[in-house]
């Protein structure tokens, strides 16, 4: 019988499914952190205190008059009841937010006392709810820190990545520990964790900043995806040698075994009339042609489905029931293998 004959028409393995990854995502609006109120009458947030008129006018402006309104945060204000104790201290974003808080909490959670700024100078005159202190960080980034200093998620308020990626800055600046407050189980690890599929890289990147290892860990599997070539030397700077030797040998370590666990062909069968070994050398050579394909773009990404939707074809070729079968086990233990390598 003629070579071509014997031999089955195996050009449709090299058929490979691509997976683009499609995220139908809408970006997140971020909720204001503060409703203007007026100061002189209670409201539903409490009786909030007129504040101290060199931090809402200047000497050329004119007094405050009975309908001037101030921006009051909508977790910390005056009736939050955060603790049994009532506010001590006022702090003043640079938007013009007051964030009424506990100077003992904030001093507790800092180790260079707000970097120098609490307690407050003695010659500060301190209002009804005590001294206000003004910041330079904006509402929204003193929100993200306050929660994560009263062990409260900000969730609700949907910060964006920006937001809380420059709320860490603060909290360093201001001598909180980032490692405690984004610890595994509290809230600000969970949201920086939930923009993870979108922001891989840059999340990655925060954490390798911060010496994060329980946030890069799982953030690294996001990144099997992404060609390390287009690593720019900003971003090299920013993970740092350790966590980038980190990522290149998952990506790396996760190719190579995916060419180790292709190569073994389905195993033979005992010899028949009708299949002898002669013939079963036709699935190993459609196999070794295949998955040599698969190995030639060995993707740390590869999923199961692609891999099964490039091998599985391989038994229409064959008439042989018995290599069927063989064909059958071993694509389910290279998925079963596969599916637990290492992926972070």
């Amino acid at each position: 019988m003629a070579e071509n004959a014997e031999t089955p028409e195996w050009d449709f393995v090299f058929q490979f499914v691509s997976e683009p990854l499609e995220l139908d995502v809408g970006s997140a609006i971020e909720k204001p952190v503060a409703e203007r109120t007026d100061p002189s009458i209670g409201t539903v947030l409490g009786q909030v205190p007129t504040p101290p008129e060199s931090f809402v006018s200047s000497p050329a402006d004119s007094p405050l008059d009975e309908n001037t309104l101030v921006s009051v945060s909508t977790t910390f204000f005056p009736g939050a009841q955060l603790q049994t104790l009532p506010p001590d201290l006022v702090l003043l974003s640079s938007d013009s937010v007051f964030f009424y808080v506990h100077m003992h909490i904030l001093l507790s959670a800092s180790v260079n006392n707000f970097s120098s700024l609490l307690p407050p100078s003695p010659r500060t005159d301190p209002g009804p709810m005590g001294p206000v202190v003004p910041l330079p960080e904006s509402s929204v980034q003193l929100n993200i820190v306050l929660h994560a200093i009263y062990d409260m998620s900000c969730s609700h308020y949907s910060p964006s990545f920006e937001s809380l990626a420059s709320a860490l800055t603060v909290m360093d600046a201001y001598g909180i520990s980032v490692k405690k407050y984004v610890a595994r189980s509290t809230a600000l690890y969970n949201l920086l964790l939930s923009h993870a599929p979108l922001y891989p890289l840059e999340l990655y990147a925060l954490a390798a900043s911060y010496d994060l290892y329980d946030l890069a860990v799982p953030t690294s599997s996001h990144l099997l995806s992404f060609s390390l070539a287009a690593l720019t030397d900003e971003m090299v700077d920013r993970i740092g040698a350790r966590y980038l030797k980190r990522l290149f040998f998952l990506h790396f370590g996760r190719s190579d075994a995916l060419k180790r666990l292709l190569l073994p062909p389905p195993h033979p069968h005992p010899p028949t009339v009708t299949c002898d070994f002669t013939e079963q050398k036709k699935l190993t050579r459609a196999w070794a042609l295949a998955s040599a394909y698969l190995a030639w773009d060995a993707r740390p990404d590869l999923s199961t489905s692609t891999m099964e939707s490039a091998l599985a074809p391989l038994g229409e070729q064959l008439w042989c029931e018995q290599c069927k079968l063989a064909l059958q086990e071993r694509l389910k233990t290279l998925i079963v293998q596969w599916s637990v390598v290492k992926v972070r």
